[in-house]
């Protein structure tokens, strides 16, 4: 009789995956660590699907998928811990070559029961299990005998119940390709989601008397972390370590965790609280414990409190307690203790001046020095306009914090792989010695800089090998955001909660333009950055030019259409169209429906012949500067490439091109747009080039859309 078996009725996809799960816990347990986290995994697809109190994160997968703030609302904090635990050990069963041990399957099995109990509990509509049900080990089948499975075996599995998720997700969009079928299945959605709703409802008014074992989640969560982050704890020493010189009536105290450096000194003190405390409660006693471990050996050690679900560093030499995701390294703690003898006053190390010479990159860079050194401030926001800067700045920056001695490793964040490519190039040219690494292309090398997207940093953070994640809590000193802004915050801020580092944010959105939550996320006032050289300024100065706007005459575009204004031959061509079908002619169609139409010939051909014939010229005039164009969407840039090329087809197909992330590609299109001499000349884009692109050959804009940024250029 499986222990699972109240997931049954009304789970049974989830019921496959834990009953096989169950019964390989100790014949196979990186299996029963795997289908545990597909059982998991399945039961929280489930729930976004059904559960209209969920919202849908930036991406599908199971991490993101936990980690979302309305995730936790629903199922509390407890049981995310244990939704994380599982995780974490299907993670490891998939990509660590060590064996997994049986102690992890049991664990990971145990912390499912109680996960899946939570689940039925919540949303059947039916019976629910007793209260009193409990997971037991020593229920668990020991007789099985099953070949082991292999890595191998394991990852192919996994890709394959992902590419079936993705089938599915199409195959339900090709069969809602009609506004009347979306309609339906919209409607049978919403149906459903509010039967969920009424079901939770009523089981919410029934007291869940189930005891979660919270703490032996507690002690499992921490002992998993520190595994993570390289600790084995498989010394006497590393648990309940006796120190003496407490303020208590023996002087005795016994330290939950010690995390030992390679001298035999403590390098950090880990003081676990139970879970229904908040960890905080436990500083002070942690600083005793720090104390007394100073004064037996010298060194003072690093500070962490944690209830196993909250957890806080406190390095108490430099800066006050920060919340934290985890635990840090060995490297990474001997680095901290390093530092506080060697790291240098930034006001003493010289800005290089060969990679931000202008007086104001200077001036961002010895605010933000001021921000980290005299205010103790970790995070720091850099407004600075378009074309005056940023990428040089923020590169002179790492080289002062590096040179320094308080940043070994930094990341730098953009949103797109052309960012990504551009900022590598950027830092190979001004700081070749940080050996910069492009995690998109390239994510085992190593180096001093990483550049990345988000979406390929939030797949990385889960990383693990050989049981140890590969980028810990600790692993970067410095992150540098691009072109901040709320979607960032909205998507990835859980990147920006993973890693305990400094960050400084970039952007060129005017600073009372840029949203609150961008400032919360920084922990500035309001309209208060931490330094900011906008387009006027920079056009004061000399730096920068304003743009030259040019409207296009197609009045029909801006101010819709009237019967009465048409001339005789026109009205005669509107009275003839086929408007309904009941026959009705209309007097008027406002500017709105007439823009709604963006695939109209006409329209762009007369876009298009605006643009070559008065766009600012290169080459005496004899040929139009480097131009971009910002389509609507993906098909209407099609469109007026397809224009272009019928009206221009003496240029072959190569002066106008669409450059969008799913070009195969695509970076070599924009590197021979970024080439003065070189075709495509014309760059039509579809939000690809919106953002933070250095081309400074660019003279000629067009807005074909309803809305776009404010542009700037350099001069």
């Amino acid at each position: 009789m499986s222990q699972f078996a109240f997931l049954q009725p009304e789970f049974s996809p989830v019921y496959d995956h834990a009953r096989r799960a169950e019964g390989v816990a100790f014949s196979d347990p990186r299996a029963a660590c795997f289908y545990a986290r597909l059982a998991l995994e399945t039961a929280v697809k489930w729930m976004y699907e059904r559960d209209k109190a969920l919202r849908t994160p930036y991406d599908n997968a199971l991490s993101a998928l936990i980690s979302e703030p309305s995730f936790r609302a629903v199922v509390g904090r407890d049981r995310v811990a244990k939704a994380r635990l599982i995780k974490d050990e299907g993670n490891r069963a998939v990509h660590d070559t060590r064996a997994v041990p049986p102690q992890s399957a049991a664990t990971a099995l145990r912390e499912l029961f109680h996960f899946s109990y939570w689940l039925v509990h919540t949303y059947a509509k039916g019976a629910k299990p007793d209260a009193a049900l409990q997971f037991s080990v020593e229920a668990l089948p020991r007789t099985a005998q099953v070949e082991a499975t292999t890595l191998g075996r394991l990852q192919e599995i996994a890709r394959r119940f992902a590419d079936q998720a993705k089938a599915r997700e199409e195959a339900e969009a090709a069969c809602a390709q009609t506004e009347a079928q979306r309609a339906e299945i919209e409607a049978e959605n919403a149906r459903l989601r509010a039967e969920i709703a009424a079901i939770k409802l009523a089981n919410a008014a029934v007291p869940d008397a189930h005891d979660y074992n919270e703490a032996q989640t507690r002690d499992a969560f921490i002992d998993l972390l520190l595994h993570e982050a390289g600790w084995p704890l498989d010394q006497t020493r590393d648990r309940e370590f006796p120190v003496a010189g407490m303020p208590n009536e023996t002087g005795e105290g016994f330290v939950d965790y010690v995390l030992w450096g390679d001298d035999g000194k403590p390098l950090a003190l880990v003081e676990a609280k139970r879970t229904k405390r908040d960890a905080r409660i436990g500083q002070q006693q942690a600083k005793l414990y720090a104390d007394c471990l100073q004064t037996a050996y010298g060194e003072r050690p690093i500070i962490f409190y944690t209830n196993g679900y909250d957890h806080w560093i406190w390095d108490d030499a430099s800066y006050p307690p920060r919340s934290v995701q985890g635990f840090l390294k060995k490297d990474e703690l001997m680095l901290l203790h390093q530092r506080r003898t060697t790291r240098r006053s930034l006001a003493s190390v010289e800005i290089d001046s060969s990679i931000a010479g202008r007086f104001y990159q200077a001036r961002a860079i010895r605010r933000i020095g001021e921000a980290f050194e005299k205010d103790h401030q970790r995070k720091a926001l850099l407004v600075m306009a378009t074309g005056s800067g940023k990428t040089r700045t923020v590169i002179a920056l790492i080289d002062q914090l590096m040179r320094a001695n308080w940043v070994k490793r930094a990341l730098f964040l953009a949103d797109r792989v052309a960012l990504v490519n551009q900022a590598v190039g950027a830092f190979k040219t001004h700081m070749p010695y940080a050996a910069p690494v492009n995690l998109v292309t390239d994510k085992q090398t190593e180096g001093r800089v990483f550049v990345s997207t988000y979406p390929t940093m939030v797949g990385l953070i889960d990383e693990v090998q050989n049981s140890v994640r590969r980028f810990g809590s600790g692993h970067f000193d410095l992150i540098v955001i691009d072109e901040a802004h709320r979607s960032v915050y909205r998507k990835y801020r859980a990147i920006f909660d993973y890693f305990d580092s400094l960050l400084v944010g970039l952007t060129a959105t005017p600073r009372d333009e840029i949203d609150r939550d961008t400032y919360s996320l920084f922990e500035l006032e309001r309209g208060v950055p931490t330094d900011s050289y906008d387009l006027e300024e920079a056009v004061a100065d000399g730096y920068l030019v304003p743009p030259k706007a040019v409207s296009v005459p197609l009045r029909f575009q801006r101010e819709g259409i009237r019967y009465d204004d048409l001339s005789d031959e026109e009205k005669e061509a509107w009275d003839a169209l086929e408007w309904t079908e009941d026959g009705e002619i209309p007097d008027s169609v406002d500017a709105s429906a007439v823009n709604k139409w963006l695939f109209n010939a006409d329209t762009v051909d007369k876009v298009l012949e605006h643009v070559m014939t008065h766009g600012l010229k290169v080459e005496e005039g004899d040929r139009l500067g480097k131009t971009i164009i910002f389509a609507k969407n993906r098909d209407h840039a099609q469109f007026i490439a397809e224009r272009f090329d019928a009206n221009y087809p003496h240029l072959k197909g190569h002066f106008a091109r669409v450059i969008e992330h799913k070009i195969t590609y695509a970076q070599s299109l924009i590197d021979d747009f970024s080439n003065p001499v070189k075709a495509p000349h014309i760059a039509i884009s579809v939000d690809m080039l919106d953002t933070g692109i250095d081309v400074p050959e660019v003279v000629n804009l067009v807005f074909s859309r309803s809305s776009a940024r404010r542009p700037s250029f350099g001069k």
